[in-house]
C-alpha cells in the first residue's frame, strides 16, 4: 500500500483527522522525486512550542498542585501569565472536618514554563473555609 501524506491544504485548515491515518507507510524505501515541493525556496517551518492557553494553564497547575500535595483541590484561583510561562493559584483542602465549614484549606501557587512543566511551587497561606478573605474588597 503507497504511503498517505496529508496535502498541503489538510495541514493548513487543521482538519480534525488523526494523524495514525496518515502515517500509513509501506515497507518500499522513502522516494524523494516522489513528492514535490509546491516552493523550493521556501524555508522550512519552525517547529511550533505547544504554548499553553489560559484554560490549559489553570487545569495543569491544578493537576500538578494535587499530585504534589496528595490533597484534594478546590479549584484554580488566579491564573496569570508570567514572563515565560504561567503563575497558577490553587485552592487545596489541607484538613477536612465536619461540619465541612471547619475545613482547614491552603492556597498555592505553581510556577510553570510555557509548555506546562512544573518549575516550582509554594503554599501561600492557610486558613479556615469560610472564613473572609481580607485581601478581597467586599
Amino acid at each position: 500500500m503507497p504511503a498517505k501524506r496529508r496535502s498541503t491544504d489538510e495541514r493548513a485548515s487543521g482538519a480534525n483527522v488523526s494523524d495514525d491515518l496518515y502515517e500509513e507507510i509501506d515497507d518500499e524505501p522513502f522516494d524523494e522525486d516522489e513528492y514535490e515541493d509546491e516552493d523550493e525556496d521556501e524555508t522550512p517551518r519552525k517547529k511550533r512550542s505547544r504554548a499553553l492557553s489560559a484554560m490549559s494553564a489553570g487545569e495543569v497547575g491544578q493537576r500538578h498542585i494535587a499530585a504534589l500535595t496528595g490533597r484534594t483541590s478546590e479549584g484554580v484561583t488566579q491564573v496569570q501569565p508570567a514572563e515565560d510561562g504561567w503563575l497558577v493559584q490553587v485552592e487545596v483542602v489541607e484538613d477536612r472536618r465536619v461540619p465541612s465549614s471547619g475545613d482547614i484549606l491552603a492556597l498555592y501557587e505553581a510556577e510553570m514554563d510555557m509548555e506546562g512543566d512544573l518549575l516550582s511551587y509554594r503554599r501561600l497561606r492557610r486558613y479556615r473555609r469560610g472564613r473572609g478573605d481580607s485581601s478581597e474588597a467586599s
